[in-house]
């Protein structure tokens, strides 16, 4: 499977307890933080200067909440296949005790199976859309720098940081840069 050649926005949600105590959060349904919120209303001022054609979230509470404040009043729809992967019995352990991506966690959702689901949802959106922001989280950054590198692995996505996602200049390369005031069209 491939990813649909056309720029997007990616905005991870705004930190949550399970990110303060660097445990996975998965499927877990937590709350920002204090810190969350604040960090998604300080990305509204970049993110209200675009008008967006579809503003796709996550269903969990954490992706639900970033898009409300950083995105007063714009309408959302809610993606289910945009949430973060099941981690299973892994779910609020430690991240230092996180397989790699590409095991399987005991009764978790394989990494293909995962790759498979977010990369048809994003296909969908870039289909029906021009230029979506999503906001969801770090596990779909870690499918889309698979496709931009050849790797799921590096850096991890901050909390509340809004990234272009776009075609490179050669087929099949990506770039990921920041959403900076330069960048919004």
């Amino acid at each position: 499977m491939s990813l649909i050649c056309k720029p997007f926005v990616l905005m991870r949600h705004g930190e949550t307890p399970l990110n303060l105590a660097q445990r996975i959060g998965g499927r877990s349904d937590v709350p920002l933080t204090t810190r969350g919120e604040e960090q998604a209303r300080a990305a509204s001022a970049l993110l209200m200067r675009q008008r967006w054609s579809c503003i796709a979230v996550s269903p969990l509470l954490r992706a639900r909440r970033t898009a409300e404040l950083a995105l007063p009043g714009q309408p959302v729809t809610l993606v289910d296949d945009l949430r973060e992967r099941d981690w299973g019995d892994m779910e609020g352990m430690p991240i230092a005790s996180q397989p790699p991506y590409e095991q399987t966690p005991p009764n978790g959702e394989s990494w293909q199976a995962f790759c498979d689901r977010v990369t048809s949802a994003l296909n969908l959106l870039l289909t029906a859309h021009e230029t979506p922001l999503l906001v969801a989280h770090s596990g779909l950054f870690r499918v889309i720098n698979l496709y931009a590198t050849g790797t799921p692995y590096g850096e991890r996505m901050g909390n509340a940081v809004p990234v272009w996602i776009m075609p490179g200049l050669r087929a099949g390369e990506w770039d990921i840069v920041p959403l900076e005031e330069r960048y919004v069209v």
